[in-house]
């Protein structure tokens, strides 16, 4: 049970492969969809007779006509287009699956994504929406919508936080500047879901509106990254730029077996985060089969958990082993680091008990503990120990 309870925990709503590709119309077409949906964008600048954009760590030089590598930001000839106005991935999640630990435990983040990625990981669980233009496989369903919709949705269902992700959200930045900032005006709480590739143009085009970010830290190995599209130096400098900006920061690693799983890359990883600030939490989460890498065994619990120990032994005081619900022991609960006591027991997605106080301490010892806590503390976190209650924390559609 415990199996199937997590492999429905994890990416968006998507087909199976086809095991060949179907006829690139329907890229062609998807590409036209896309270009409609566009405006003027605000990161860039003019360069040799083209433009430079400013979105990812990229920094694409775009002659007139041309795409850069993400696909979905276009030199229009005058300006620089860029995707706006849609929405290829909406749901409403549960916060813990972004995953954020520390950010108002137990509530939900409508989560939006866009069509494209400045990456193109073999294991993207999102491949459908990242994808886009570059896989004709990657085809998902584009509805328009406008920043005011967003908002009441997020009002609609719950929610406490809106979210970009799904695919690389600074690679449709403005997109999201223009809902956070609606968003933020009605009180929601903002962040990104990213890959990491970051500018310090775009971290101090979208800061404003944003007060989470997630970034993924795949590897610590320049050869890995390139195989993914993207280089190391980029990610590491990403997350000491976030980390620098005041900006609430959680680290995930997907421990791919054979892929970056070494006790020595894995010690890599945690040293560096703990050279950066010792408090910021590091996720490392497993890897399962899918889209084009389906050599490697999935991740066992056994695995995540000697990663964990390993980041802990680094001096990392918040380690979490996730998405193997009830596997992992300890590993999927905060623990104060001064006196060892649970804060946040955890199964899943599932806040069974809640103890940091609403002006964020340990209850035993009174150590301060960061992140983005409720001020009326555990009377604001639904708690429960059902497992009815775990399958309603899971994803859940929300329509237009």
């Amino acid at each position: 049970m415990i199996a199937s309870l997590a492999d429905r925990t994890t990416g968006i709503q998507k087909p199976s492969r086809p095991t060949h590709d179907p006829s690139p119309a329907a890229n062609e077409s998807l590409a036209a969809t896309l270009d409609r949906l566009s405006a003027p964008g605000r990161l860039w600048r003019r360069e040799e007779g083209k433009i430079r954009c400013l979105a990812c760590g990229h920094r694409c030089l775009i002659p007139p006509g041309r795409r850069g590598i993400c696909k979905v930001r276009f030199n229009a000839g005058e300006e620089l287009r860029v995707p706006f106005g849609y929405v290829a991935g909406l749901q409403c999640d549960p916060v813990e699956k972004k995953p954020f630990f520390h950010v108002l435990p137990g509530s939900d983040a409508l989560t939006f994504g866009m069509m494209g990625c400045d990456f193109h990981c073999a294991y993207c669980q999102n491949w459908v929406t990242s994808q886009a233009l570059r896989d004709p496989a990657s085809v998902a369903p584009v509805r328009p919508v406008t920043p005011e919709q967003i908002a009441e949705l997020a009002r609609r269902n719950g929610a406490r936080l809106v979210v970009s992700s799904y695919n690389e959200p600074l690679i449709t930045a403005e997109w999201a500047q223009a809902v956070f900032e609606r968003c933020v005006a009605e009180g929601f709480i903002c962040g990104f879901v990213s890959n990491g590739n970051a500018t310090a143009e775009a971290l101090d085009f979208i800061r404003p509106w944003i007060r989470a970010c997630k970034v993924d830290l795949k590897s610590f190995q320049d050869a890995n990254y390139r195989k993914l599209g993207g280089v190391l130096e980029n990610v590491k400098n990403t997350i000491r730029l976030i980390h620098e900006r005041g900006l609430w920061l959680e680290v995930l690693t997907l421990v791919v077996p054979g892929f970056n799983d070494s006790d020595d890359e894995l010690r890599a990883i945690a040293a560096f985060i703990a050279g950066i600030d010792p408090q910021i939490p590091w996720h490392v989460t497993a890897f399962h089969k899918d889209y084009k890498m389906t050599e490697p065994e999935n991740t066992r619990a056994e695995h995540l958990v000697r990663a964990a120990e390993i980041g802990a032994s680094e001096g990392l005081k918040f380690v979490y082993a996730g998405n193997l619900p009830g596997q992992v022991g300890d590993w999927e609960n905060t623990r104060c680091p001064n006196c060892s006591t649970t804060l946040i027991e955890r199964f899943g997605y599932l806040i069974r008990d809640y103890r940091i106080t609403p002006d964020g301490k340990c209850p035993a010892c009174a150590t301060a503990i960061p992140g983005i806590w409720p001020s009326r503390g555990a009377a604001e976190v639904r708690c429960s120990r059902r497992l009815a209650d775990y399958y309603r924390r899971l994803p859940r559609a929300v329509k237009i």
